[in-house]
């Protein structure tokens, strides 16, 4: 009886929505073209593989007990099983750089990222907007201070220098990531502390490379926390009576085709005004999308198409964005070499203090505690966008992505002018 269930299930098992054996052998192919050299370049090859092993190692990660429950499941191993595979030398050299010049010079992370801006805000109620943007910088606020307080505990439990423990540590977990965080950080330190840059840049990586990885280990275990005490949690919703998921619609080709043109033009004109207004391309792209919802100013068939792509991206490309993350952004010799007990239980109580902060503040100003927690805490202590697609997945909350980048672009704006005023503290 019991092989006759084991075999019903086998049989009926789909990976990627399509039955296992057809994918095992578009696997086994994907393996034999990467190994014979004949794997396309560019998107066609680096795509397929994205897809593939990433939806491999999410379909095994959201299957292991513990994995699954606690420790970001498909999410964590989609990324790390990734990183294993460079650091390992087992994913060939070529397909390896082909895929980090598709993530990094193709911008593939963009193209997915203002997907789900677009979508995510123009699927909004445009009162909700209007409701969670007048209070959200409150949470970041606190997010920021009391990722310092516990960073500053943490430090002193094992003699790390106030300097470090805030300067190397906090301040780089809290500020966005590499590009618009550490990297610019490392500039101002050099300004103002004396050392070539790049020295700050290999204390600060570690940091980040860490405290993303807690950031996603307790975006998860957040989102089962909610599942158990469900008064702390909005279930993907930021507000009382407020919902942000998109509406259901009847699914239409052409609609989806509008909603990528109206997501990279939305991009684009952010790109256009970044060359005039000294903010992130994505805030102002943030920033323009809420306006034009707050207004009315598009037509029901623009935010109806932007919804559907944003539904077709979060749920066909999520994986092979994050299998991506894993091997062009995600340096597993960097986490290893910092893993030491103290410098880890500091990085820890940092983005703990971030969550509280954020979640305590939030739930002062009306946020569900759990969701606050997620975008303005844990999303001030990720890697930036890559983090923020990590953690949002592992919390199951992907339609958070505009509060994500919020709290990545302009809250790590935050952190660097901190930054400045701390240094000029400390000298």
């Amino acid at each position: 009886m019991k092989i006759n269930v084991f075999s019903s299930y086998i049989h009926g098992q789909k990976i990627y929505g399509m039955p296992w054996l057809y994918f095992v052998f578009i696997a086994f192919l994907l393996v034999l073209a990467m190994y014979l050299k004949v794997l396309p370049a560019g998107l066609t090859g680096s795509l397929l593989v994205m897809l593939v092993l990433g939806e491999i190692l999410g379909f095994i990660g959201d299957r292991v007990p513990i994995l699954k429950s606690y420790f970001g499941g498909g999410v964590i191993l989609a990324i790390f099983g990734a990183a294993s595979l460079v650091y390992f030398n087992i994913l060939p050299s070529d397909v390896t750089e082909d895929i980090v010049v598709f993530m990094k010079d193709g911008e593939f992370l963009n193209f997915y990222i203002v997907a789900l801006i677009a979508g995510s805000i123009l699927g909004m109620d445009s009162r909700a907007l209007v409701k969670i943007g007048a209070r959200y910088f409150i949470p970041i606020f606190g997010a920021t201070f009391f990722a310092i307080v516990f960073a500053t505990a943490g430090g002193a439990l094992f003699n790390y220098s106030l300097q470090d423990s805030i300067l190397v540590i906090a301040l780089p977990i809290m500020g966005g990531g590499m590009g618009a965080g550490a990297i610019p950080m490392s500039q101002v330190y050099e300004q103002l502390l004396g050392q070539p840059a790049s020295y700050y840049i290999s204390l600060l990586v570690p940091a980040l490379a860490l405290g993303n990885v807690f950031s996603i280990i307790l975006a998860s275990i957040l989102n089962k926390l909610g599942d158990r005490v469900p008064s702390l949690s909005g279930q993907g919703r930021i507000m009382s009576g407020i919902s942000i998921d998109e509406e259901e619609q009847e699914l239409n080709l052409r609609k989806m085709g509008i909603g990528l043109v109206v997501a990279i033009s939305f991009y684009l004109l952010g790109a256009v005004l970044s060359s005039f207004i000294p903010l992130h391309t994505y805030a102002l792209m943030i920033i323009i999308v809420a306006i034009v919802k707050i207004f009315n100013m598009v037509p029901k068939i623009i935010t109806d198409s932007s919804s559907q792509w944003f539904s077709f991206v979060a749920k066909n490309l999520t994986l092979a964005q994050l299998f991506g993350i894993g091997i062009a952004y995600t340096n597993l010799e960097t986490v290893i070499n910092a893993l030491s007990i103290e410098y880890i239980t500091i990085v820890f109580a940092v983005v703990l203090g971030a969550a509280f902060g954020a979640g305590l503040l939030g739930r002062l100003v009306g946020f569900y505690p759990i969701e606050s927690a997620i975008t303005a805490g844990l999303c001030m202590a990720n890697m930036g966008g890559t983090g923020d697609v990590a953690v949002l997945s592992a919390a199951k909350r992907m339609n958070l992505m505009p509060f994500a980048q919020i709290s990545s672009r302009l809250g790590g704006a935050f952190i660097l002018l901190l930054s400045g005023v701390i240094v000029s503290f400390f000298l």
